[in-house]
């Protein structure tokens, strides 16, 4: 039988961390006293390091500060693929191809439109 997924806070994660980093537990020992695995541990002590280098961990960030600044990376993501989208264009304003005399585009594509004749 599997056992169900615990999630923990973000205040018990940075605790943890704080324990095995600053206060000399190894993540074993820290782990074992927590009830919690051993990589998952490691993962938060990893995420505070990065945090205190002034890094962005990739995971869900520990500390206020690296949640605002993953927050604005997203939001700077986002809006820079819609500056490239708005970059291309709308629609009706791209260049049709040249028509050929007086044609109408619905007499160049006579053979093929409408679909179901």
């Amino acid at each position: 039988m599997t056992r169900p997924r615990r999630t923990f806070s973000i205040e018990f994660k940075h605790d943890a961390a704080l324990l095995a980093l600053d206060q000399g537990y190894s993540a074993i020992e820290a782990s074992k006293s927590l009830g919690i695995g051993e990589t998952a541990l490691r993962r938060w002590v990893e995420q505070l390091r990065i945090g205190r280098d002034g890094g962005t961990p990739k995971g869900k960030a520990l500390t206020l500060e690296q949640q605002k600044i993953q927050e604005l990376e997203a939001r700077v993501n986002r809006l820079e693929r819609e500056k490239a989208i708005l970059k291309e264009g709308p629609v009706h304003q791209r260049r049709l191809p040249a028509l050929s005399g007086q044609q109408s585009i619905s007499q160049q594509h006579e053979c093929r439109w409408p679909l179901w004749r």
